[in-house]
Order: structure tokens, then sequence, then C-alpha cells
């Protein structure tokens, strides 16, 4: 199995739905760490997994410096912004998304 795993960083806004009462529930932003790890069994015909632009391009070309509730289709957490990267980089299967020093977010594929 061969791995590779990009980090970036993306600068945003979002707020939150939530069910109880809290300040995340006003805009605000944040400076996020995205690492997205992508597996494949065989390289493709350029050697690689993925091309590490490509998760650029799929990822902080679409989210840095945005509102991240007028991007994405669902209440932007961390959680569910993991979840959304491993749904749509190509052969990734983990990703975490930290939004604030000590808060990170995993989703992994099984």
């Amino acid at each position: 199995m061969y791995y590779v795993k990009k980090r970036l960083e993306i600068s945003a806004a979002h707020r939150l739905d939530l069910s109880y009462e809290s300040k995340c529930t006003q805009l605000h932003g944040h400076n996020w760490i995205v690492t997205v790890e992508c597996k494949s069994p065989v390289l493709n015909a350029d050697g690689m997994v993925t091309d590490f632009t490509h998760v650029k391009q799929q990822v902080q070309s679409l989210l840095d410096h945005t509102v991240l509730n007028d991007i994405l289709p669902f209440n932007p957490t961390a959680e569910n912004i993991a979840r959304w990267i491993v749904d749509n980089v190509d052969n990734a299967w983990r990703c975490e998304v930290q939004e604030s020093e000590g808060n990170i977010a995993i989703y992994e594929r099984d």
C-alpha cells in the first residue's frame, strides 16, 4: 500500500447551527490546518497515489478565504468538513481538521 499526506492551511469563517447556546453560532474565523491522507495499492500512470496539487485544488482553492456556510451544504463543523474532504478527494481515506490549537477532528473511511 502506498500512502501520501498533504498538509494545508486554510483561513475561513463559519458559524455553527447548534441545538444549544454557544458563541460558535456567531460568525467567526479560524486558520485551519487540514491534513489529508490518501492511499492506493497501485500507483497511477504518473507514479503517484494522487498529485499533491490536485489535493490542494480540491480543498484549499475551494475553501480558503471563504465563509464555509456559503460553500458547503451542511453544518460546517470540523467533523463534517473532515468527512467531506475524504468523500471528495481522490484516494483520500483519512483527514484531520484542526480549527484551533488543541481542537482537532478526524474522519477515517472504514
